[in-house]
């Protein structure tokens, strides 16, 4: 085995874990817990999974027999033989020691080889980063670093391990985007080189876009500077990919409201201003990251010099197609699309209201149309995300807009019509074009002039009914 030291180092695990993992010490097994939870121990995060290999023990089968005193066993993974032990609300993932060999393309083109009499550094080997090819022999209580992780953590360097088994699978690019991101962390200039030289040979179009969607999920939800990782798309190459986000490079705005650059720089300090605006929600997250890296997605279609100024007029409604056009090749998710543009088409409205401090009305019109809680979040991040001095106006007409839509109760959602179908059925009408015609004007006149229930059938009547 590969120690770091003789000194024995202590990861607090969960009581049930322990109880697993010594229960296969006196079956004669050797447990390691290995990868991320080794990882983020070093790196002071919160471990929130546990990943087991488990070492000198005759098959699955016997695993599996095993861990069944202590929960539900689950085989997922079914090409690489990952066993998932459910105990009450808690998941652990076992596995073999186990070598690797691409035989075909995609995630799923290759041969596992499950062996677990490998010594850890030959199990450890097909692993991406040295990082995540750190071990915790809990017997023993000795870590196991066969690559120098630790010594890469303590640089904040991210390095791959074999060139090999590296390019063997694309989407560790992805995953040194978003390692690197998350954990602020340096690519080292080899790995670097590889990572490019695999986004100029086109390695990266055999990717599924719901892989490439996952990893860009954890830059966005686990990062504190989602611009790392943004940079590193496009000093990769893979922007070739993205046209939509291509395009904000260069693309010139007005000095005095973007003193910090053009629209690609603009972009990446909102991301990371969002970072500092999560709700911990995951969902409302992605949501709000996805919006703000498409917000100003129509600039590079309307952006022009007029009388000295540079303009980029009604760039939020020409963003939604181009935000579309971008968001397909990531996902099928419809609802989460669906949810994304309203944000998009709108991110000037709170602004737009504050400053010309806009009536009831108005507010109610814009909680129809989206979420001003989540509105409120993404302007906040598009009006911080810029190097002007003054940004306490920022927080100002954010906290006018959400005083206004709580006083109004439309907050998260736009008011409900009182008159509705029943009630003009009531009064003798049938449903048609006109009936749509006297409940759009009841809307109108529930929206515009505050009107109760009774006084806008009154007017109903007067309007619709001949007497």
């Amino acid at each position: 085995m590969y120690i770091l030291s003789t000194k024995k180092t202590s990861i607090k695990l969960p009581n049930t874990l322990t109880g697993i993992l010594k229960l296969l010490q006196e079956k004669g097994a050797k447990p390691i817990l290995v990868g991320g939870c080794v990882r983020d121990h070093f790196l002071n995060l919160q471990i929130k999974d546990y990943d087991i290999e488990v070492f000198h023990i005759e098959n699955f089968e016997t695993l599996t027999k095993y861990l069944e005193q202590f929960g539900k066993v689950k085989l997922v993974g079914k090409s690489y033989g990952v066993l998932k032990l459910s105990v009450d609300n808690d998941e652990y993932d076992f596995a073999l020691p186990r070598v690797e060999k691409k035989i075909s393309k995609g995630h799923k083109g290759f041969e596992v080889i499950s062996n677990s009499y490998l010594s850890f550094k030959e199990a450890a080997k097909r692993r991406d980063f040295t990082i995540n090819a750190l071990g915790y022999d809990f017997i023993n209580e000795e870590i196991l670093d066969p690559f120098d992780g630790l010594k890469d953590l303590e640089n904040k360097i991210l390095r791959h391990i074999d060139d090999n088994s590296f390019i063997e699978d694309p989407l560790r690019v992805y995953r040194a985007i978003q390692f690197a991101s998350r954990f602020d962390f340096t690519l080292d200039e080899k790995s670097f080189d590889l990572c490019k030289k695999m986004v100029s040979n086109n390695d990266l179009e055999e990717l599924p876009n719901e892989r490439i969607f996952e990893e860009l999920k954890k830059l966005f939800l686990k990062s504190s500077k989602p611009s790392v990782g943004f940079e590193l798309l496009k000093e990769l190459g893979i922007l070739k990919y993205y046209p939509e986000l291509q395009a904000l490079i260069g693309c010139e705005q007005e000095p005095q409201y973007h003193p910090e650059g053009d629209v690609w720089i603009h972009t990446l300090m909102c991301l990371d201003e969002m970072a500092k605006l999560k709700t911990g929600d995951e969902y409302k997250d992605l949501v709000l990251f996805f919006a703000i890296l498409c917000h100003d997605f129509g600039k590079p279609l309307c952006t022009k010099v007029i009388d000295g100024k540079i303009t980029s007029h009604k760039h939020e409604s020409l963003g939604i197609e181009p935000t579309i056009s971008f968001l397909e090749k990531l996902t099928n998710d419809k609802k989460l699309i669906a949810d994304i543009l309203p944000l998009v088409k709108n991110h000037l409205s709170p602004f737009q209201l504050y400053l010309h401090n806009s009536s009831d009305k108005a507010v109610k019109r814009l909680a129809l149309k989206v979420d001003i809680e989540m509105l409120c979040l993404v302007c906040l991040a598009d009006c911080l995300g810029r190097t002007i001095e003054d940004k306490c106006k920022c927080h100002e007409a954010i906290s006018w807009l959400k005083n206004r839509a709580s006083q109004l109760e439309v907050t998260n959602s736009g008011p409900k019509a009182i008159v509705m179908g029943k009630d003009l059925i009531a009064l003798g009408f049938a449903p048609g074009v006109l009936f749509k015609e006297i409940l759009d004007y009841a809307f109108d006149l529930q929206l515009d002039e505050d009107l109760s229930k009774e006084l806008i059938i009154e007017k109903i009547k007067e309007k619709y009914i001949k007497v």
